[in-house]
C-alpha cells in the first residue's frame, strides 16, 4: 500500500491541530511573563512567583519564563504586550499599577489602552506610601504644605513619582521630586544618606526590607494611596481623605485606584475567548496551589488576591471619566502654580 503524500500527512495534522482546545499549551509553545522593571522589587518578585506557579494548572504545563523588560515605568513592556506580542496566550506581562493613570493622564509614549488589555488576576494589592527620615521635620500632610521636601524618585513614569507630584498639583504639597534613582531601595539609601528626606515606597517593601526603620521610628509615614486605611496602617491618612473638595477627590480617586489594580497579570488585546478564561481558570487555581502559598508564606509577601474580569471591569468603567480627568487636572495644576 503506497504511503500517502506528505502535503496530505501535512493537511491531517493541521486539522488535527486545529481541533485541539485553545487552551492546549505544550512544551514546545512556552510562555513568557515579560516584567515592567529590572530585577528585585514588587513587580518582579510577583512576576517570578506567578512563572514558578501557574504552568502547571495549564494544560500541557508549559514552561513559563519571566523575563524582565524595564523602561519608562513598565510603559515600554506594556507598549510591547500590546502592539508586538503574540495574541496566542504566550505572552503576558505585570507592571506598574499606574499604568491606567498613566493613560488617563496622557502620558507621552503611551501606546496602549489598559482596558482593552486582557486582565488574568491579581495575586496582591498594592498599598505605596510616602515617608520622610525622622530629621526632616515633616510628619503630616500639613507639614509637607508649609515646607519644601525633597523626595526621591526612579522614572517621571513611576507611580512612586506621580503620587507625590499629583499631590503638589491637587493639594499644594511641596514635594520637589529628585527622580533617576534606579531603585527603590536606591531611594531610600539616599534618604538614609541625607541626599534626599522622603521616598514614594510599596508599605510592603517598607516593612519586609526596614523593619526597624518602622519599630524605630526612623521615618514618618506621611500619607497612604489607597482609597480606605490599609489594616496594616490604620492611624495613617489616605490621600483622598487630605482631599478637600469634591473634585479633588475625584481626581485623587484615580491616582490612588492603582492600589486596587496592585500586583497584577495580563494578557494582550484581542485574544481568543477561549485563551483569556484558560488563562483565568489557570490563574484562579493556581491561588489555591499549596505550593504557591508555602512560596507566599516564606517570602512573608501579601496576599489578597482578586479576579481578572473584576479588574476588567473597573478599569472599563473607569476609563470613561479619562477625558474629564485631564482638564480637572490641569485646572488644578494651573491654580497650585498660580499660587493663593
Amino acid at each position: 500500500m503506497r504511503a500517502p503524500h506528505p502535503l496530505y500527512r501535512l493537511v491531517f495534522l493541521s486539522l488535527l491541530t486545529g481541533a485541539l482546545p485553545q487552551n492546549a499549551w505544550s512544551d514546545e509553545k512556552a510562555i513568557s511573563i515579560y516584567i515592567g522593571s529590572g530585577a528585585g522589587g514588587g513587580y518582579d518578585l510577583y512576576g517570578r512567583l506567578v512563572s514558578r506557579h501557574i504552568g502547571r494548572h495549564l494544560a500541557g504545563t508549559p514552561i513559563v519564563t519571566a523575563q524582565n523588560m524595564p523602561g519608562a515605568g513598565s510603559v515600554t513592556m506594556t507598549n510591547y504586550i500590546y502592539n508586538v506580542a503574540p495574541r496566542d496566550g504566550t505572552a503576558l506581562g505585570i507592571g506598574s499599577p499606574s499604568l491606567p493613570l498613566l493613560e488617563a493622564i496622557g502620558t507621552q509614549g503611551v501606546r496602549f489602552e489598559t482596558a482593552k488589555l486582557n486582565w488574568i488576576g491579581r495575586v496582591a494589592s498594592i498599598t505605596n506610601v510616602t515617608v520622610s527620615w525622622h530629621t526632616s521635620g515633616i510628619q503630616t500632610i500639613d507639614d509637607a504644605r508649609t515646607k519644601k521636601t525633597l523626595i526621591g524618585a526612579i522614572s517621571p513614569n513611576s507611580p512612586l513619582t506621580q503620587l507625590p507630584k499629583a499631590l503638589n498639583s491637587v493639594l499644594k504639597t511641596k514635594f520637589e521630586i529628585v527622580s533617576g534613582y534606579a531603585d527603590s531601595n536606591a531611594t531610600l539609601l539616599a534618604m538614609e544618606r541625607g541626599e534626599v528626606e522622603g521616598s514614594t515606597i510599596s508599605w510592603d517593601m517598607l516593612r519586609n526590607q526596614k523593619a526597624d526603620w518602622v519599630e524605630k521610628k526612623k521615618v514618618n509615614i506621611i500619607v497612604q494611596y489607597t482609597l480606605e486605611r490599609s489594616r496594616d496602617l490604620p492611624n495613617i491618612p489616605t490621600a483622598l481623605e487630605a482631599a478637600r473638595t469634591p473634585e479633588e477627590k475625584q481626581v485623587i480617586s484615580i491616582y490612588v485606584s492603582g492600589a486596587d489594580v496592585g500586583y497584577a497579570i495580563f494578557a494582550p488585546p484581542n485574544l481568543k475567548t477561549e485563551s483569556v478564561n484558560s488563562l483565568r481558570t489557570a490563574f484562579s487555581s493556581m491561588l489555591k496551589d499549596e505550593k504557591l502559598l508555602v512560596d507566599i508564606k516564606k517570602l512573608n509577601i501579601a496576599f489578597d488576591p482578586t479576579s481578572g474580569d473584576k479588574i476588567q471591569n473597573i478599569l472599563v468603567n473607569q476609563a470613561i471619566d479619562y477625558p474629564a480627568l485631564r482638564d480637572k487636572l490641569k485646572a488644578l495644576t494651573a491654580a497650585a502654580e498660580s499660587g493663593p
